[in-house]
């Protein structure tokens, strides 16, 4: 195999492949075969460039053919294999709570190896729950059992879809990941592109094609199933209390989401071990999608360049980190909220990311000598109580309190340089007496710092919206080694049990947690 590095200007890449593979290899266009491995965009110097890696199989001598291109000859990637299940069924099926992409995959694995899951969603199928969100979006009811964070594909099915982690371990699992999602209808192009992303619009597909093949391999799942308790016998698991009837198991997988407070305190009082971890709060900035564009390419507008985006960190001279997450270009603040008085942020994008406006959370992390309580549960107070007093800064009807960042910077209330996309509107407000001076200091030096770092960060203009909350959750399930809690047979996996931070990452913790149970003899 022959790995190839190209360089291509973003016009250039409107043209095939093929005949430029043609002239490097000195082969006839049909004389080899390839896959394209990685494309990112270098915008460094102002010069945009994609950087393409493309792995080529010929026929002949491959290392000559190679020293004639300037190519390397690498081995080629192993593809995930399904294990050997080192237990055969029993008459309990292995029960799933909760559908995101944790409990999806680990569902998937399950049925795969022939372990028929019965997967609990306490939310509707994706399509159903779709119209609740978008009548909610209009000024309809809040549904606190289907909305941003509950039902099919979590908070992930309404978010920009991104699917880059953090995680270590990607390997032979990450890629799995991405093959089951464009084998569910995602693009391809997430196979190769750095920073990929599927898009609120044909996420919601991929994940109704995905619960399509799980029970197509034997699973069930039930929506509108909201598990209200756990039974345990003798330390182990044996069974869930779920919309008032007992459903007997000796094994469950626990993937609810980071906004099931209910089920992990079910959990608590049925014995199982959590620990409060940290967490991190703020709100969503916007701004014109072309100023970022502008900052990140330098010069005009370019239309073979693709909505452009930011990642920025920095460590305050309060002692805290404030960093922008989630970032969403051409995308659009959303209303998240799953409870009634309680106001929440986030945002979304479609695939084409054609918004006028980008929206990135801006986040600061939550210390514990912020957190005045002193149980397992604190965190979650601390955070209602701010989602209550967003609610109450918005004046009700979950009307978003807004600022600008002139505003919040200095106290100079700047015209909007964008139309705020918080669908049930905003009440322009002083933010700073949402948190704590603490935290208000550390925010407005994070945003000053990245103006420093990203031209027009820190425009007057720029509309910030309270609150983002939903970014991880303040507690953790404690697990062993082999994945379990204390309670045996329970696994906690995903964001919700505090393991993950996004799609992919959650999406192999639910593998690794279907394979730790598949591979461990009865």
């Amino acid at each position: 195999m022959i790995r190839l590095t190209i360089k291509r200007s973003p016009s250039e890449d409107r043209f095939p492949l093929e005949k430029r593979l043609s002239e490097m290899l000195s082969l006839p266009v049909g004389g080899f075969e390839y896959e394209l491995r990685r494309k990112s965009l270098d915008a460094r110097k102002g010069i945009a460039k994609y950087v393409l890696t493309v792995d080529v199989s010929v026929c002949g001598d491959e290392k000559r053919i190679a020293a004639r291109c300037g190519g390397e000859i690498v081995a080629r990637e192993s593809e995930y294999a399904f294990p050997a299940p080192a237990r055969v069924p029993g008459a309990l099926r292995p029960i799933v709570i909760g559908f995101g992409p944790a409990g999806m995959f680990a569902a998937l694995m399950l049925a795969r190896s022939g372990f028929r899951p019965l997967v609990l969603e306490r939310g509707k199928a994706v399509a159903e729950r779709a119209a609740d969100v978008e009548d909610f979006f209009r000024g309809g009811d809040l549904n606190t059992e289907s909305n941003i964070q509950f039902g099919e594909g979590s908070a992930g099915a309404f978010s920009d879809g991104k699917l880059n982690t953090l995680v270590k371990e990607k390997g032979v699992r990450g890629r799995l990941v991405l093959r089951e999602l464009v084998a569910a209808g995602a693009p391809e192009e997430i196979l190769y592109l750095s920073h990929p992303h599927i898009g609120t619009d044909l996420l919601r597909g991929v994940v109704e094609n995905i619960r399509k093949k799980i029970i197509s391999l034997g699973g069930e799942v039930r929506f509108g199933t909201r598990v209200e308790d756990f039974c345990a016998e003798d330390g182990h698991i044996a069974g869930v209390v779920a919309n008032g009837s007992v459903i007997p198991a000796d094994t469950v997988f626990l993937a609810a989401g980071q906004s099931s407070r209910q089920t992990l305190e079910a959990l608590y009082s049925a014995g199982a071990n959590l620990e409060r971890k940290p967490f991190s709060m703020g709100f969503r900035i916007e701004h014109p999608q072309s100023s970022v564009n502008a900052a990140q390419y330098g010069g005009a507008e370019n239309p073979f360049l693709p909505p452009a985006e930011y990642k920025l960190f920095t460590h305050c001279s309060t002692g805290r980190t404030v960093y922008s997450f989630c970032m969403c270009p051409g995308g659009q603040v959303v209303a998240a909220a799953s409870e009634q008085g309680r106001l929440v942020t986030n945002g979304m994008s479609f695939h084409a990311r054609d918004g006028r406006n980008a929206n990135s959370a801006l986040l600061c992390e939550i210390l514990p000598q912020d957190i005045t309580g002193q149980g397992v549960f604190a965190g979650f107070d601390y955070r209602a109580r701010l989602e209550e007093r967003a609610f109450e800064m918005g004046g009700g009807g979950f009307i978003a309190p807004a600022q600008t960042a002139g505003g919040f910077l200095c106290g100079t209330q700047a015209e909007p340089c964008v139309a705020p996309t918080y669908p049930r509107g905003v009440r322009y407000t002083d933010l700073a007496v949402l948190f704590t001076p603490e935290i208000t200091a550390s925010l407005r030096e994070g945003i000053a710092d990245f103006g420093r770092r990203l031209a027009g960060f820190d425009a007057p203009g720029a509309v910030l919206t309270a609150v983002e909350s939903r970014t991880s959750s303040p507690v953790r399930v404690i697990r062993g080694e082999d994945r379990q809690s204390n309670l045996r047979g329970l696994y906690p996996l995903g964001e919700g049990a505090g393991y993950a931070g996004g799609i992919v990452s959650a999406a192999i913790d639910g593998i690794k947690s279907a394979e730790e149970y598949v591979l461990t003899p009865q």
